[in-house]
C-alpha cells in the first residue's frame, strides 16, 4: 500500500525523534568512555567530548587488575542471577492462581497485595524484621525482602488473564494438571512478558545499594554499587598502589569515569538477547498451534 505525503513525513519526523532521544541516552556513555580513555590533563582540562584526548588504556588497566572491584563484580553477579531466578519462580506461581477465577479469595487477596504497593513497610521495622530472622551480613538479605516485586506481579497476572480459558478447558480434557497447565502452556506463551518482567528484575538487583547499606557490614560482601560509592567518594582508595609505584599515567577523574562505565555497561548489554522478545506477540504462537 502506497504511502502517503502525509504519512512519509510523519515517519521521517517520527525517526528523527527517535534517533535524537537515542542520542540523549546514549552521549553520556560515550563521554564517559571517552574521558576514561583521556589522558589525566585534557580530562581535568575539560576538554574531552565524545573522542578520547591523548589516548591511553591506564585507567582501565589498573581497573580491570582491580581484586577488590572483581570481587563486588562476583557478588552482583551472583544476586542478579539467583535473584532474578527466585523472584521470577515466585512471582509466576503468585500470579498464576490470582489469575484464575476458580480461585475464589482471589478478589480479597490481590487487595491485600496492592495495598502493599500503597504502603510500604517503615524502614526502622523492616530493618529490625530483618535483623531478627538472621540475614544481617548475609547476601540473602539483598534478595529475599524484596522476592516479589508486586507492580511486576501483576504484569504477568495481567498476561495470564488475556490467555484465553479454552486452552485451560482443552489441557485438562488431556488430563493435565494446574501445574501442567502453568508450565507446559501458560509459560511458553508468556516468553515476552517473562523476558521482560525478568529485566526489571534483573536491572533491580544490579543495582542493588540502600539494602547493601542497612544491611552488608563486611566490606568483601559489598555488591558493585557499593563499592562504586566508595571508589567515587574516596577514589585514592582506588589509585593508591599505582600512585605508590610512581604511574601517574591516570587520575581520579579518569579513574571514576572507568569504574561507573564499569558497573553500569554489563547490565545494558542484557537487553539485546531480550530485545526480541519485547515485541512478539503475546498470542502468535497458540493460535497457530
Amino acid at each position: 500500500m502506497k504511502q502517503t505525503y502525509g504519512e512519509k513525513v510523519f515517519q521521517v519526523v517520527n525517526y528523527l525523534f527517535l534517533a535524537a532521544a537515542a542520542g540523549t541516552m546514549l552521549m553520556p556513555l560515550v563521554h564517559l568512555l571517552a574521558v576514561s580513555l583521556s589522558s589525566p590533563l585534557a580530562a581535568d582540562s575539560k576538554t574531552v567530548f565524545l573522542l578520547p584526548v591523548e589516548f591511553t588504556w591506564a585507567s582501565w588497566g589498573h581497573i580491570l587488575q582491580n581484586k577488590g572491584l572483581w570481587s563486588a563484580f562476583g557478588v552482583t553477579l551472583y544476586i542478579t542471577i539467583v535473584g532474578t531466578l527466585l523472584s521470577m519462580l515466585f512471582s509466576v506461581l503468585t500470579a498464576f492462581p490470582l489469575s484464575r477465577k476458580e480461585f475464589l479469595i482471589r478478589k480479597p487477596f490481590m487487595l491485600a497485595v496492592i495495598i502493599t504497593m500503597i504502603f510500604n513497610a517503615p524502614m526502622i521495622p523492616f530493618f529490625l524484621t530483618v535483623r531478627e530472622l538472621g540475614m544481617m551480613n548475609s547476601l540473602w538479605s539483598l534478595i529475599l525482602p524484596g522476592l516479589i516485586g508486586t507492580f511486576n506481579m501483576i504484569i504477568i497476572r495481567t498476561f495470564f488473564m488475556g490467555i484465553p480459558a479454552e486452552l485451560d478447558d482443552s489441557a485438562r480434557m488431556d488430563g493435565c494438571t494446574d501445574a501442567g497447565i502453568l508450565f507446559r502452556i501458560y509459560l511458553p506463551l508468556s516468553k515476552p512478558v517473562l523476558a521482560t518482567v525478568s529485566l526489571f528484575y534483573a536491572v533491580g538487583y544490579w543495582n542493588t545499594f540502600q539494602r547493601a547499606v542497612l544491611f552488608i557490614r563486611d566490606p568483601n560482601k559489598w555488591p558493585l554499587q557499593m563499592k562504586l560509592r566508595a571508589y567515587l567518594q574516596s577514589p585514592e582508595e582506588l589509585a593508591a598502589v599505582n600512585l605508590f609505584l610512581g604511574d601517574y599515567d591516570f587520575n581520579t577523574t579518569t579513574l571514576k569515569a572507568a569504574t561507573i562505565l564499569f558497573a553500569t555497561v554489563p547490565i545494558i548489554l542484557v537487553y539485546p538477547y531480550l530485545q526480541k522478545y519485547f515485541v512478539k506477540g503475546s498470542m502468535l504462537g497458540s493460535l497457530k498451534e
